[in-house]
């Protein structure tokens, strides 16, 4: 499961189409819906929140409007509530530069095309978070080579 922090306008194809797949995956894990990936590391930053389903519900949103502005259909039935456009959270700067380097060396391989457009653009964080200092975050478990 990866849910990314990076901006949806900055995932290829692939991550952003997997990303509302995997989103929609943890919102029915944090609803109780299934019994799988129940501890599942990428999750602690929304089961932080007041309300977690309503975070994932608004990360997914984002992907949703750059799915839009792709020409992409995803289905925002399968959401459950709507998402808050003043739910804010935090990512750290180390975070974010793990994912860019993670997903770059994703596209490297499957869109390097996508990966020289990537190289161009500074890093950009998913409209829910604010970027603030610090590592990687605790929860992370990619390893980069």
């Amino acid at each position: 499961m990866r849910l990314w922090s990076l901006d949806p306008s900055q995932l290829d194809r692939a991550a952003l189409v997997s990303g509302w797949r995997e989103g929609l995956l943890a919102q029915a894990v944090l609803l109780g819906r299934t019994k799988g990936y129940t501890r599942h590391p990428q999750l602690e930053r929304f089961r932080d929140l007041d309300e977690p389903v309503t975070g994932v519900v608004t990360w997914l949103s984002g992907l949703a409007g750059e799915a839009d502005q792709r020409g992409y259909r995803f289905d925002r039935t399968r959401l459950v509530g709507e998402p808050n456009p003043s739910l804010r959270m935090t990512v750290t700067a180390g975070q974010l530069d793990l994912e860019r380097a993670h997903l770059l060396a994703k596209c490297r391989e499957r869109a390097p095309e996508w990966a020289a457009r990537l190289e161009g653009e500074p890093v950009r964080a998913h409209p829910i978070f604010d970027v603030v200092d610090g590592p990687i975050a605790s929860w992370e478990r990619a390893v980069l080579p």
